[in-house]
């Protein structure tokens, strides 16, 4: 993946705006504006366009086995898998596990992780831990729990002779993952840790600032820009040249 590329993309969910805009209008249209924006993030590299779907969603009702999630229909993956190649862009499904646990989510969704084209991210915010319910309180995960879930990944990889797969484990705050440096590398696995901080340039900087310090050994960084929080009262979004200018350079652009 890395040297290589520079992955740039847009998360969502099919009729659920707030989560993105790539759950907005026509997929095709949103991977048109992807590429688009994935070139001026090149700087030397090979873009490599991304749609990352919601592919578990907590939801603040416990559900019918009380995980406090629901998993995308199969049906939707498919239609965004084949959104992707045709695009030539990668997957990425993005796991909010509620009260279930990550890696068992992570396997439910092997049929399309055993493809070249399709990785994972991880929003450990959403991760709940017993009596939590999401959005009344941050949740979390550790470099272990992401360490089983590289593992995991890595298995795949080997077994059907795979190229490297992309891990983004999404980080808006240093409360929801604690120790990132027992996270270790797995062949075949590339982990980006993706700084998810929301508001002006000086408050992303701040959060970059803080979260970069934490990045497990041989990760990568990524970094989140929001189309409406960050440009609350007046703001404006930060600029590719901009995202560019950080130090270390991040590998992956994620718009929500």
């Amino acid at each position: 993946m890395f040297p290589r590329h520079r992955m740039v993309g847009y998360c969502g969910l099919p009729g659920a705006t707030a989560l993105g805009r790539l759950g907005t209008g026509d997929p095709d249209q949103r991977a048109d504006e992807i590429e688009k924006r994935a070139r001026d993030y090149a700087d030397g590299r090979e873009p490599l366009p991304v749609l990352e779907l919601l592919a578990v969603v907590a939801s603040a009702g416990p559900g019918p086995d009380g995980k406090y999630r629901t998993r995308t229909a199969g049906e939707t993956i498919d239609r965004f898998h084949e959104t992707a190649r045709r695009h030539r862009a990668m997957l990425l499904l993005n796991i909010q596990p509620g009260r279930a646990s990550v890696l068992e989510e992570v396997a439910a969704l092997r049929d399309w992780l055993v493809h070249p084209d399709v990785g994972v991210a991880v929003d450990p915010e959403w991760e709940m831990g017993p009596g939590q319910v999401p959005g009344d309180t941050y949740g979390h995960t550790d470099g272990r729990e992401l360490g089983r879930v590289a593992a995991y990944l890595s298995h795949l990889v080997d077994q059907h002779d795979l190229p490297e797969k992309p891990l983004v484990f999404h980080q808006v705050a240093e409360s929801v993952v604690h120790e990132e440096k027992a996270l270790r590398p797995a062949p075949g696995v590339a982990v980006v840790q993706c700084a998810d901080g929301i508001g002006s340039a000086r408050l992303k900087h701040a959060t970059w600032d803080r979260l970069v310090k934490r990045t497990p050994p041989g990760a990568h960084t990524g970094f989140k820009l929001f189309f409406q929080e960050d440009t609350e009262g007046g703001g404006e979004l930060m600029s590719p040249k901009e995202v560019l200018a950080l130090r270390p350079t991040p590998e992956y652009v994620m718009y929500e």
